[in-house]
């Protein structure tokens, strides 16, 4: 257990004496059963169809879960598009033409290595199961033989094809299945990720289309549209936040990996030549949002992608990485793709997609630095770095200390009892703030208790309106980070409260 002693570090400049309690900080975040019990306890996020038993790797927001996940979607449009005078968004159809994927290369290329193990009847993707066997020996100290098995699956589809060469790997080294031990494999082969559905009453094989696997085919295809509407030059960006599906075989880690999910995507045309700069740009643009919206920096980095592991399209890549409890795991990419969607898309539909610079008299066809950040995802890294466990008077006290921007809920608004003129003042500061913050109102319990049930939805501040506050027109406000309590005059409420968020920084 470690000890630290916490103290008060918002002071609006009208407040000067503010009294803190001690707390005890327990632990960190060690285990994501804990974010998955106060999801569902909290209202954050349940399992899909839970009452006929769930479908697996699919999630519904909840009340709380709901205002999270629009408040971080809001925060990421805003730095995207209203602070750059050269982005604009769009909001593609989920259903694209399927030649839209031909030319992607998601119909041919957007596939897993699966093997099968025969008595579990369970699939596994081949190069995991490679992966957690050299995770193993490296464990028990056989170094040199992880390292072989290692310079083996780098160089996987160099000796004969990929999934020959996996196979040849789990069957040499008798890698056996985690679930049921046994050594009975099928032969590994390509698995699309793509999920496929007729289109139309009369739908023949013909006539399939695809859940789109990402969002960012939705604005290429867009591209030529938005030059021609919203009068944007090169360099210039379009940014998309929407749905996509992927038919994951290995999808697990609550909402880290699943099949339906929300990314945030923006594509950034740019001049060949300039692209290195701009990609440079992107990636300091982009890890200073994520410390923006309150996520601690030693929580993150980055983590280039070698050159020789980079995708089909691009030239370059890098991830932001976060510390979740299992291990450093990818939030968001940044890429070069160069100039390949442009290309393929002019390719397969026969439309010019190039662009005319009318400044220099050249035409050519812009490179894209791509930023793509999964919501789900975003959402919880927020949660896992804003949990806490503090020891307070003896017992522990669970707090979600996110940024107040982000917070579910901004404000609790608590009459000390159910006493008509307690009330009735309560509701007015209630009808008040909600124009500019959100609320909630709870006359229920204890104020322990309400405290409480507030400090794990993560909301930031909560006022009690007492007796005393009847004859001089005060309240008290508590601040969930470290417990302090101010009385302040109801007129400086919104004030008070736009401060505490405007000076809000990370523990």
């Amino acid at each position: 257990m470690i000890k630290v002693k916490v103290n008060c570090y918002l002071q609006p400049s009208f407040l000067k004496n503010s009294l803190t309690e001690d707390l005890i900080f327990m632990s960190n975040l060690d285990s994501l059963d804990k974010i998955v019990s106060l999801a569902k306890a909290r209202g954050f996020i349940f399992q899909s169809s839970e009452i006929y038993g769930g479908l697996s790797a699919v999630y519904d927001y909840g009340p709380l879960g709901v205002e999270l996940k629009r408040n971080i979607r809001n925060a990421w449009w805003k730095e995207m598009t209203q602070r750059h005078d050269n982005i604009v968004g769009v909001d593609a159809a989920i259903f694209m033409h399927p030649k839209v994927w031909e030319a992607s290369g998601h119909v041919a290329g957007f596939n897993d290595p699966m093997i099968d193990d025969k008595q579990s009847k369970k699939r596994y993707r081949a190069d995991m199961i490679i992966e957690q066997y050299i995770l193993k020996l490296e464990k028990d100290g056989k170094t040199e033989k992880a390292a072989e098995l290692q310079e083996l699956l780098d160089t996987s589809g160099t000796r004969k094809s990929l999934t020959e060469d996996l196979y040849d790997i789990i069957i040499e080294n008798e890698i056996k299945a985690p679930d049921s031990g046994a050594f009975d494999w099928t032969e590994v082969r390509q698995f699309n990720l793509m999920f496929k559905t007729a289109f139309g009453a009369t739908a023949s094989e013909d006539d399939a289309v695809y859940l789109r696997p990402e969002t960012a085919q939705g604005i290429f295809v867009n591209y030529k549209n938005v030059l021609d509407t919203a009068r944007v030059q090169v360099p210039f960006g379009i940014a998309q936040t929407g749905k996509a599906f992927r038919n994951e075989v290995v999808a697990r880690q609550f909402v880290f990996r699943m099949r339906e999910f929300e990314q945030m995507e923006m594509q950034y045309f740019v001049e060949p030549g300039t692209d290195a700069d701009a990609y440079k740009e992107w990636k300091e643009k982009r890890i200073a949002w994520h410390k923006s919206i309150g996520i601690r920096e030693e929580n993150l980095r980055f983590a280039d992608h070698p050159q020789d592991k980079l995708a089909h399209y691009a030239l370059a890549a890098v991830d932001v990485q976060y510390q979740f409890p299992i291990g450093w795991q990818e939030v968001e990419g940044i890429h070069n793709r160069s100039d390949f969607d442009l290309t393929q898309h002019q390719e397969f539909s026969g439309k010019k997609l190039d662009y005319y610079d009318q400044k220099n008299n050249k035409r050519y066809t812009p490179y894209v630095i791509e930023t793509s950040i999964g919501l789900d995802r975003c959402t919880l890294m927020v949660l896992c770095d804003a949990y806490r466990e503090e020891e307070v008077d003896g017992d522990t006290r669970t707090v979600l200390k996110m940024h107040p921007n982000l917070a579910p809920v901004q404000v609790g608004i608590f009459p000390l009892i159910k006493k008509p003129e307690l009330q009735e003042l309560a509701h007015k500061i209630d009808a008040d703030l909600r124009e500019d913050f959100s609320v909630l109102y709870d006359e229920s319990g204890s104020i322990g208790k309400r405290y409480r049930r507030l400090d794990e939805a993560g909301t930031p501040f909560c006022i009690t309106i007492d007796f005393d506050g009847l004859e001089d027109n005060s309240v008290t406000i508590r601040y969930r980070d470290d417990m302090s309590q101010q009385r302040i005059p109801v007129d400086k409420i919104a004030d008070y409260i736009r401060a505490g968020i405007k000076d809000w920084k990370p523990e």
